[in-house]
């Protein structure tokens, strides 16, 4: 199901008000149906924690999907840094590749928030160019000052939604300079 734009901030108000509750939502998965995903943040340098952080803000406030670093072997995310700007290639809902990028780190950009963002687009939400802080997918949109890495609730309900209906995603490279274009 996919929900208007406009109506999204209602569904999410009401699904985080019946979360809170302990009332099963519709979209919550059992604790044998959630959908592990696993990543890699060996590559990741200096940044290891943030994207640790980030994976734990979204464990933290989705039910249907868990991230957990990778054990070895291949993950469905791998994430490196670079002197860039951050982005994210998605390959898949819940497989791709993100660039922790040092440029937007260096202009002051908080690293824990540009990881949350960032595996966003990995749980499949795009970027929402609102300008928000309070909006985690608004990401450079909000200017450096702000430092929110937790999603909204029209975002988790987004989320949920995602894993709850099996969304097939496009594989598609998310960018600051797609941003800037618009």
């Amino acid at each position: 199901m996919v929900v208007p734009r406009t109506l999204r901030p209602v569904v999410g108000l009401l699904i985080a008000f019946l979360v809170a509750l302990g009332l099963p939502v519709a979209g919550s998965a059992a604790p044998e149906d959630v959908r592990v995903i696993t990543y890699d943040a060996s590559q990741s340098e200096e940044f290891q924690q943030a994207v640790d952080a980030g994976a734990q803000v979204w464990n933290e406030h989705v039910q249907n999907v868990k991230f957990e670093p990778a054990t070895g072997g291949s993950a469905d995310v791998v994430v490196v840094a670079d002197d860039g700007w951050p982005r994210t290639q998605l390959t898949g809902l819940g497989q791709g590749k993100i660039w922790m990028g040092r440029q937007a780190v260096q202009e002051g950009y908080d690293e824990i928030r540009i990881a949350a963002h960032e595996l966003g687009h990995i749980l499949g939400l795009p970027d929402d160019r609102t300008g928000v802080c309070e909006d985690l997918m608004s990401g450079a949109s909000a200017g450096p000052e702000c430092t929110s890495a937790v999603p909204n609730s029209a975002e988790i309900a987004e989320v949920e939604a995602n894993f709850a209906e099996g969304k097939a995603v496009e594989p598609r490279l998310f960018t600051h300079e797609a941003l800037t274009l618009r």
